[in-house]
C-alpha cells in the first residue's frame, strides 16, 4: 500500500487495534516536545496515541531520531510519515491468508523420521551387557578415538544404569536457529580439546578421577527444521535425566536451552529448577516470527511457566538485543540479572558474591545455562554473537567452581560455540575449561569438600614465610 496524499488509508478500526495491543509502556503526549505537538493539527487522536507508544521504534531507531525527523517537517509532511510509519508496522504482523503460517512437511516421505531412529541391537557388531565401554586403547590417551573428557562411552539409559554414571556428556550438533554459525561442529571440536576432565590446581581435585563420566554421544537434530529436532533433544535430555546422571550438553546454539531446561525440570516436576544463565544476550525477546530461536528461549521458559522468573539469574547480560523495555519486563517477572554495567559499577567480587547468594537462598537444584559470549571476544572469539566487554576466564571460572560446589547441580549446557570462526586452539581451550571448572566442583561436593570458596592451601602459599 503506498501513500501519496494526506488522505489515511488504513481504516479506524485496524489504527485503533493497533495502538491497544502495543500501548505499554505508553509515553504520555505531554512528554513530546512542544514545538513537535504544534505540528499535529492534521493527526487523528490515534495517529498521536500511535506516537506515544514503543511501536514507532520498530521503524525508526531512537525516540530522539522519530523528534528530529517529526521537527524538520511540515505539518503535512508529519501526517504522511506518521501515516506510512504505521502501514510499515502494521507490515510487519502476520496477514491471515497471505502468509505461511506453518511450515508444510511431507508425512508420506518413507524417511520421515530417519534422524532420530535408534539403532535396534541386533544391528550391531555384538551385543553385550549394559555398561559404559572404553574405546580408547592406551592407557594414556593422547590420540585415537576422541571421547568429552576421555570418558567411556555410554549410547543407552541402560548403560547409565548399570554404570552408576554420575555425569553424562552429550553433544547436540545443531546451527538452525539464527543462521549457520558451525555450532553442529562444537561437540567433536571440543571433544578433541584435551582439558575437560583434568586436574584443577586451585582446589587440586580432579573430577575424572573422582567421578563416574560418560560420553553419551550426539543428539541428533533434523537438520532441516529447529523445531522437530528440539522435540527429539527434549526426549533425549529427559531419558538421560531420569537414569539419576547429571546431562552436560554441548550445543549447538542456544535455542537449544529452551528444550533442555525443559526437559531436566520434567525429571522432577516437583522440585523447582534455579537456572543461572550466562550470556552476552538476555534471550527473551517476545516478538520473533518464529515461536523458538536463540533469542527468545528465555522468554518461553518463563512465559510458558517452565520455570519462575525468581528462579532466573542472569549473568554478563550486555548485548543490544536487550532495550529498556527488554529490562523492565525482566523486572516484572522478578529475574534477578547481573549486567557488565553492574559490573563497572561495583566490582566482579561483589556481583559475584551476589549471585552465589541468590543461588543459595533459592534452595532449588541449579541449571547451568552457558553461553559462551559471556567471555569477553578476545578470550573467546568463536562466540555465536559475541558482544565486546565481557567476563575473562580468571573471572568466570571460580564462579563456576563455586556454584557447582556449594549447590546440588541438575544439569549444564554449553552453547553458541562456533569453531570456525576461531582456528586457534583458545576458544576450544577456554570452553572445556569452563566445563572443568563445573565438573571440579561436583566432584568437591561428592568428596565433602563443603568450605566456602574453598582452595586447596599448597595451591594458595608456598609456605616459605
Amino acid at each position: 500500500m503506498t501513500h501519496r496524499t494526506g488522505c489515511h488509508l488504513m481504516s479506524a478500526l485496524a489504527l485503533s487495534v493497533l495502538v491497544s495491543a502495543y500501548s505499554a509502556p505508553v509515553f504520555a503526549q505531554a512528554r513530546i516536545p512542544a514545538d513537535i505537538r504544534a505540528k499535529f493539527d492534521l493527526l487523528t487522536q490515534d495517529q498521536v496515541d500511535f506516537l506515544g507508544t514503543e511501536q514507532p521504534m520498530r521503524v525508526i531507531a531512537t525516540r530522539e531520531k522519530l523528534y528530529q525527523d517529526l521537527e524538520r517537517r511540515t505539518p503535512e509532511q508529519v501526517q504522511q510519515y506518521v501515516t506510512d510509519m504505521i502501514d510499515a508496522v502494521e507490515a510487519h504482523a502476520y496477514r491471515p491468508g497471505i502468509d505461511m503460517a506453518e511450515i508444510p512437511l511431507n508425512p508420506e516421505a518413507s524417511r520421515f523420521n530417519s534422524f532420530k531412529v535408534v539403532q535396534p541391537e541386533i544391528l550391531k557388531e555384538r551385543l553385550r551387557d549394559p555398561g559404559p565401554v572404553n574405546v580408547h586403547r592406551y592407557i594414556n590417551q593422547w590420540a585415537g578415538i576422541p571421547t568429552f573428557a576421555g570418558a567411556p562411552v555410554a549410547v543407552t539409559p541402560e548403560d547409565l544404569i548399570a554404570g552408576n554414571v554420575e555425569v553424562a556428556i552429550a553433544g547436540i550438533p545443531q546451527s538452525m536457529s539464527s543462521g549457520s554459525r558451525d555450532g553442529r561442529n562444537a561437540p567433536n571440536v571440543l571433544r578433541a580439546m584435551h582439558v575437560t576432565g583434568n586436574l584443577d590446581v586451585y582446589a587440586m581435585v580432579d573430577p575424572g578421577a573422582v567421578l563416574n563420566i560418560v560420553d553419551y554421544g550426539d543428539i541428533s537434530v533434523d537438520r532441516m527444521s529447529l523445531e522437530r529436532g528440539l522435540d527429539h533433544v527434549y526426549d533425549m535430555v529427559l531419558e538421560i535425566a531420569n537414569t539419576g546422571a547429571v546431562p552436560f550438553l554441548i550445543g549447538g546454539d542456544h535455542s537449544l536451552m529452551y528444550p533442555n531446561v525443559k526437559a531436566v525440570q520434567m525429571s522432577d516436576a516437583e522440585q523447582s529448577l534455579t537456572v543461572v544463565h550466562f550470556g552476552a544476550n538476555y534471550n527473551a525477546e517476545p516478538t520473533r516470527a518464529h515461536t523458538i530461536s536463540d533469542r527468545d528461549a528465555v522468554y518461553r521458559l518463563v512465559s510458558e511457566g517452565v520455570i519462575e522468573g525468581e528462579n532466573l539469574i542472569q549473568v554478563g547480560l550486555r548485548g543490544s538485543q536487550a532495550n529498556r523495555a527488554s529490562f523492565e519486563w525482566l523486572r516484572d517477572n522478578e529475574v534477578r540479572y547481573h549486567t557488565m554495567a553492574s559490573v563497572e559499577v561495583n566490582g566482579w567480587q561483589e556481583v559475584m558474591a551476589a549471585v552465589l547468594e541468590e543461588a543459595e537462598d533459592a534452595r532449588n537444584p541449579l541449571y547451568i545455562s552457558l553461553d559462551v559470549s559471556v567471555l569477553d571476544p578476545t578470550e573467546l572469539t568463536a562466540a555465536g554473537r559475541a558482544v565486546p566487554g565481557g567476563l575473562t576466564i580468571r573471572e568466570i571460572t571460580p564462579l563456576l567452581r563455586r556454584l557447582c560446589a556449594e549447590n546440588d547441580v541438575a544439569g549444564l549446557e554449553l552453547m553458541d560455540f562456533a569453531p570456525m570462526l576461531d582456528l586457534s586452539y583458545v576458544s576450544a581451550m577456554n570452553a572445556n575449561y569452563m566445563l572443568n571448572a563445573c565438573l571440579t566442583g561436583i566432584a568437591m561436593r561428592k568428596q565433602g569438600i563443603t568450605d566456602e570458596n574453598y582452595l586447596d592451601p599448597t595451591t594458595v602459599d608456598h609456605g616459605q614465610n
